[in-house]
Order: structure tokens, then C-alpha cells, then sequence
């Protein structure tokens, strides 16, 4: 038979009120009673309900995560994975449980005000940012705890976590251009993520330094972060023989060097972001961006849970480094 509160309670001769503040470390309580209370709860082997605990404090201890795609979708892009890791990580550390929300990019509004407003969740984390983000404005008026993965575009009050992605593609577009690239063709998805504007900005600015003139014949933006876009994008870009190719996830890198193989046709460099597995195992193995997937999840996860407990002072965000990793795609 499973031992109540009462049990407790009774077996020390105490009130319930008194073992719930033993249980929460209440100062009032004198060294005496929390000794004696402490043995019958050890004796009995009393497991206290953490979940009703956590409520009556108007705790959940959960954070929720909100992924901007379907499960589907998200499970199969391997850098979503890495993320939910490093913030399962850091949870699992401090004692947090985690709720996840899946969905189109529409229904996002929902899945946050259904965290946001039915206390199911102490705060959230968001998996990217868009250029005037609706949803980080709406969470910021609102005054709920939340941390972004992603740079959220001029808002500066809110926490965030993110690489410096202008910097990693203009580091990719001079190493390509000082290898004597000139026609170098840019292929990338979701146009409105802040993430897609950084690294567009960062080639273009790359092309500028280097004299080198923008084209947008050579620039293909697709819906998704898959195989499909790069396979799309090279239908395209292929008739403007680029001699190489920055692609923004290693899966539309991917699809692009398929699409090439296929046809018998090479570029000299094609390098793509993300490093997941998936790219060394390709023909020619494909050089790629790494970008730190769970550290980014388990900045952002510490990040909420040091606002939710008062820690956060002078830091608002983190900036977590790449490393480009070359491989035989990379000429």
C-alpha cells in the first residue's frame, strides 16, 4: 500500500502542514522535528508527489520546447535532433521536465499560447527566429519566460542563443574566393528565418570585400531544409556552371551533389552547414559547417532555466562557435 503524507504525519506526530514545510526546507521548522520527520519519511519509504509539490508553488518545472515543423519533418533533419539533446542534457541536470509542441510554421501561435497561458510550462524555448517575429514580439509583450535559438532580429531584451552565421558564410566565401572561385552560387531555404538572412548577408558581403559582383542568377532559395531544395535549386543554377556552392544544411548539400553525380557533372567546391553524418558519407564527402547543435540547445535550456531561477543578470545571449570541417568537397 502506497505511504501518504498522512502516514508520515501520523508516525511523527506532527501535522501534515509540518512535514510539507520539512519537505520544502522551511527555516521555521526546528532541527529537531526536521530530524525526526526525515527518519519516518526514510523509514516508511515515503515518495513525495513532486508534480503537486511543484503546483502548490505554482511550479511546473517543465519547460516547453516548440519545434517550427512537423514531428516528421523535424525527427528528419538531423540538427533538431541535436538541439532537443542539448536541452534534454541541461533539463535532466536540474531536475526539469520537458514538453515538446510540433507543427506547421502557422499553428506556432497556438502551440505558444497554449504553453504560454494554461500554466502547463515555466517558460519555453523556440527553435528559430524570423525577421520581425510575431511570436517573440507577442512573448516578450506578455512578459513569460522564453530563450530563442536563433538571433531575434532587433529585439534586444530578449535572451537568445545563436551562432555568428553572417560570419561562418563569409569565412566560406573567401576561403572559396582565395582558391579562385569567382562564380560561387549561394542555395538556402526559409528566406524569412533570421538564420537564412545572416548567411545570405555574410556571402554577399564576402562577394563585396572581394570585388566580386552579386548575382542573383546564381542565389536559389527553396521552402525546406532538404534534399529537394538543392535538387530544385541546381534544375536552376546548373546552366550558370558555378564552380562552387554554398548550401545552408548539409541536406541541401546533399541533394545538390545527387543531383550532380546524376548527371556526370562536378563543381570544384560545394560545402554545406550543419557537419551531420550524413556528409561524410557521401561521394565525394562533403565539407561542412559545424555548427554545435547541442551546445546551442544546452546554452538555451540553461539559459531559461537561470532566468526562472533568478540567476540572469548581465548576459542575454550566447554566441556559440563554428568550425568549418573540410573534406574532399572542398577544392
Amino acid at each position: 500500500m502506497k505511504v501518504t503524507i498522512n502516514d508520515v504525519a501520523r508516525e511523527a506526530g506532527v501535522s501534515k502542514a509540518t512535514v510539507s514545510r520539512v519537505l520544502s526546507n522551511n527555516e521555521r521548522i526546528s532541527e529537531e522535528t526536521r530530524l525526526k520527520v526525515k527518519e519516518v519519511i526514510e523509514r516508511l519509504g515515503y515518495k513525495p508527489n513532486v508534480m503537486a509539490r511543484n503546483l502548490a508553488r505554482n511550479q511546473t518545472k517543465t519547460i516547453g520546447v516548440i519545434l517550427p515543423m512537423d514531428a516528421s519533418v523535424s525527427f528528419g533533419n538531423p540538427i533538431f535532433i541535436q538541439m532537443m539533446q542539448g536541452i534534454s542534457m541541461y533539463a535532466q541536470e536540474k531536475h526539469y521536465f520537458l514538453m515538446y509542441a510540433f507543427g506547421k510554421e502557422e499553428e506556432e501561435e497556438r502551440n505558444i499560447d497554449e504553453f504560454s497561458q494554461n500554466g502547463i510550462v515555466d517558460g519555453i524555448i523556440i527553435l528559430k527566429s524570423e525577421v520581425n517575429d510575431k511570436t517573440i514580439k507577442k512573448l516578450r509583450e506578455s512578459g513569460f519566460p522564453f530563450v530563442v535559438i536563433g538571433r531575434p532580429g532587433r529585439e534586444t531584451s530578449v535572451l537568445w542563443v545563436d551562432n555568428d552565421n553572417f560570419g561562418a558564410t563569409y569565412e566560406i566565401a573567401e576561403a572559396m574566393i582565395k582558391k579562385g572561385h569567382k562564380k560561387i552560387a549561394f542555395v538556402g531555404a526559409k528566406q524569412k528565418w533570421t538564420v537564412s538572412k545572416d548567411r545570405l548577408e555574410g556571402y554577399k558581403r564576402a562577394l563585396e570585400v572581394h570585388n566580386i559582383s552579386y548575382e542573383e542568377k546564381l542565389v536559389y532559395h527553396g521552402e525546406a531544409f532538404n534534399e529537394q531544395t538543392g535538387k530544385e535549386a541546381m534544375d536552376l543554377l546548373i546552366k550558370e556552371s558555378p564552380t562552387a556552392i554554398i548550401a545552408t544544411d548539409d541536406l541541401i548539400a546533399v541533394g545538390v551533389n545527387d543531383y550532380l553525380n546524376k548527371i556526370g557533372r562536378e563543381v570544384k567546391a560545394l560545402v554545406g552547414f550543419n557537419n551531420t553524418m550524413l556528409a561524410a558519407y557521401q561521394k565525394p564527402a562533403l565539407a561542412s559547417v559545424e555548427i554545435y547543435g547541442e551546445r546551442l540547445g544546452y546554452a538555451a535550456a540553461k539559459l531559461l532555466v537561470e532566468q526562472l531561477e533568478g540567476y540572469i543578470k548581465d548576459h542575454m545571449h550566447a554566441i556559440i562557435e563554428t568550425k568549418l570541417i573540410e573534406r574532399e568537397s572542398f577544392n
